[in-house]
């Protein structure tokens, strides 16, 4: 995939960034149920942070299993090394729910609904019965979206909550943008066809379009169970 494909990818995805950026602003909205909001925040993103390494792996064993296909190697390297690097990022929410009031059992024992289901299992699917390829336009959306730099400190003035329940958010505002830059150059280097390249693209819409979704259901469902955080 030519430096040229990497930025036809990046525009097809500015083309629908609008609609993603205005389901985070209803979601992050200033009034009154905003702190709940933010925990329900970080109880969905808990569900799909921790199968970020376990994607990964797995899409990197696929990759081990096609050794004559010439995106395989560079791209299993890749995701294993990208793996260490988000490893443990799921433990972090559970720090910050902690902090702001949430009971342990309420991430980590929930059924994750189907929303997220959709979110992360169309890569499983992808990854099984296409190609391995597809994980990067999931990573690309979710690493291209990092928090705004001030979004920690604003969401810490205006719920209330103590500043150390949002760590992930400040964290991944200053971690992502790096990521993204080197998912870039991978992409750009990775020798894709034009099947590959059409997965990337359908992968990381796929990806917009669900986690638009993922943030809409936040910022309308009711949050009248803070009690059962408290």
């Amino acid at each position: 995939m030519s430096p040229s494909a990497v930025a036809g990818l990046r525009l097809e995805l500015s083309l629908v960034q609008p609609v993603l950026r205005a389901a985070a602003a209803r979601m992050w909205r200033s009034d009154a149920g905003l702190p709940g909001r933010y925990r329900h925040y970080l109880c969905a993103m808990h569900q799909v942070i921790r199968a970020s390494v376990p994607l990964m792996e797995r899409a990197a064993a696929r990759c081990e299993a096609l050794p004559r296909d010439p995106v395989a190697p560079p791209l299993a390297r890749y995701l294993r090394a990208h793996a260490e690097q988000e490893r443990g990022h799921d433990d972090w929410l559970l720090t910050d729910a902690a902090a702001a009031g949430t009971v342990p059992g309420a991430l980590t024992g929930t059924t994750p609904p189907a929303h997220v289901a959709a979110l992360v299992g169309a890569q499983y699917y992808w990854i099984e019965h296409s190609h391995p390829v597809a994980l990067l336009g999931y990573i690309a959306v979710l690493e291209g979206n990092a928090p705004a730099p001030g979004l920690a400190g604003r969401l810490a003035r205006e719920t209330g909550l103590p500043p150390a329940a949002f760590e992930t958010v400040r964290l991944h505002a200053d971690l992502d943008d790096g990521h993204s830059a080197g998912l870039d150059r991978l992409i750009g280097r990775l020798p894709l066809d034009r099947a590959q390249r059409s997965l990337v693209a359908v992968s990381a819409l796929h990806t917009v379009a669900a986690l638009a979704e993922l943030f809409d259901r936040i910022a309308t469902a009711p949050h009248a169970s803070e009690s059962a955080h408290d």
